[in-house]
């Protein structure tokens, strides 16, 4: 008998996992990513360092005007200043009537509510993606310990040894050229089956369930050739 959690169990537990992450971090569940920036944390932090210098649209504007000042001087500043506020102002064609500053201002309001958070655009912090590493691979190794089916072993296991190789050396070399192949796999789909297959599929996007049907409808025609055919 399998001591396995039944199917609709994992199921649970897989979709209560994956809405828990979205509610704590208002984004999408996905691990290649994650491996992928925690991988190249420098270039990350050089990244989260300049969008927190960024963050505030006043901030930038500033920023910008002073850049301009110092590069052609505070009279192309001035003027683009005031070619800004009227390129903002809606031109209206002659005899139309001005829309009152009170409705304006709603509109704004309005249209400010609508325009997305650029913190929502923004991948996840960096500590955040590490922590979520951290914790799957903790995750594993309580449930394996507490299960008792914890145990250290440096093959694959018989089913391996069966179906590719016994030899250590080639084992390792596939081993080595699969994981790269599964990098490039996920990144060239953008997303692992984490990132489609969970948050992507629950949310019903269209690219992230047709992925999800390919990566999984090749593992199952490679699995039945595997056992089946070879």
């Amino acid at each position: 008998m399998s001591t396995y959690w039944p199917w609709w169990a994992g199921a649970v537990g897989l979709a209560l996992v994956t809405i828990n992450h979205t509610l704590v971090t208002d984004r999408s569940l996905g691990v290649s990513a994650a491996w992928d920036r925690v991988l190249h944390w420098r270039r990350e932090r050089r990244l989260e360092r300049m969008d927190d210098e960024f963050a505030d649209d006043q901030a930038l504007a500033e920023a910008l005007a002073a850049a301009t000042a110092e590069h052609f001087g505070t009279t192309a500043t001035a003027t683009a200043s005031t070619a800004t506020a009227t390129s903002t102002v809606p031109q209206v064609p002659y005899g139309t009537s001005q829309p009152l500053e009170a409705d304006a201002g709603a509109d704004a309001d309005t249209a400010t509510t609508e325009r997305p958070a650029a913190t929502s655009l923004r991948p996840a912090p960096l500590i955040t993606q590490a922590v979520l590493l951290v914790s799957i691979f903790l995750g594993g190794l309580i449930a394996a310990v507490t299960s008792g089916r914890f145990h250290l072993r440096f093959d694959m296991g018989p089913a391996f040894r069966n179906l590719v190789t016994a030899d250590s050396a080639i084992m390792i070399a596939v081993l080595f050229v699969g994981g790269v192949l599964v990098g490039f796999g996920t990144r060239l789909a953008g997303g692992c089956s984490s990132g489609h297959g969970l948050s992507g599929c629950g949310r019903l996007r269209p690219v992230s369930i047709v992925a999800t049907a390919v990566f999984f409808g090749t593992a199952v025609a490679v699995s039945f050739l595997l056992w089946k055919v070879i």
